[in-house]
């Protein structure tokens, strides 16, 4: 179905690769170790093979996400991880958002209600928001840790909706993976895919998205405002 912007009061949005650009983070901390000897690849080429590398990562690395949240195994899965990060790692301002996407969220708050809906734990969620500045542009919020499961299950979305005081089919879901796109349409919301992260345009569209964008600054054409 054809994205229905007259519906939407809520904008639940993903944050890696959706809002902050994390995801060409990682790219090119992966380029500087491929074994790949510099006199046969540039530096561009070992930045698209990394960008490549990763995005074959990506769907079987939420594959495993989503089977440890079936099987009640999250849980432990984010203690470990707690563990294996530092205090003083946790502590550093790790996020740099995508070019003009807090002015477009700042905007769009002005008409719609905003949330973050994460795959990332509530610590980091919370990080996130107050880093940037966004505690009084967010209204809620749902991490990896807040609903019994997590993206691609409709939990945070239906969690989100009832927080807002909404019906889920009034809510759009934002973000540049499968599991977003998969996480609105399980729950009744319309879905748009973002092509700033790792998600292709070809699987966001055959996962069900309503609409795949550039980026979230389309979303101010996209949306009345």
């Amino acid at each position: 179905m054809p994205l229905n912007p007259t519906k939407i009061k809520v904008i639940c949005f993903d944050i890696d690769g959706t809002l902050a650009d994390t995801d060409d983070a990682m790219v090119e901390k992966l380029a500087k170790i491929i074994p790949l000897p510099y006199p046969f690849f540039s530096s561009q080429s070992r930045l698209r093979a990394a960008r490549k590398i990763l995005m074959a990562i990506e769907t079987p690395a939420n594959q495993m996400l989503y089977y440890l949240d079936r099987f009640g195994l999250d849980d432990w899965f984010f203690r470990i991880q707690h563990k294996v990060i530092s205090g003083k790692r946790r502590g550093e301002t790790i996020w740099k958002p995508i070019n003009g996407v807090i002015d477009t969220i700042t905007t769009l708050s002005k008409h719609y209600a905003i949330a973050i809906i994460s795959a990332r734990d509530s610590h980091l969620t919370q990080s996130f928001i107050s880093q940037l500045g966004l505690s009084t542009i967010i209204q809620c919020w749902a991490s990896c840790e807040t609903t019994l499961h997590s993206k691609p299950y409709p939990d945070p979305i239906k969690l989100v909706a009832q927080q807002l005081r909404v019906n889920p089919s009034e809510c759009v879901m934002v973000g540049d993976t499968t599991a977003d796109i998969l996480a609105g349409k399980n729950a009744g919301a319309q879905a748009i895919g973002v092509l700033s992260g790792f998600g292709e345009e070809r699987e966001l569209w055959a996962a069900g998205a309503d609409e795949v964008i550039a980026d979230v600054n389309i979303l101010l054409r996209l949306l009345p405002t």
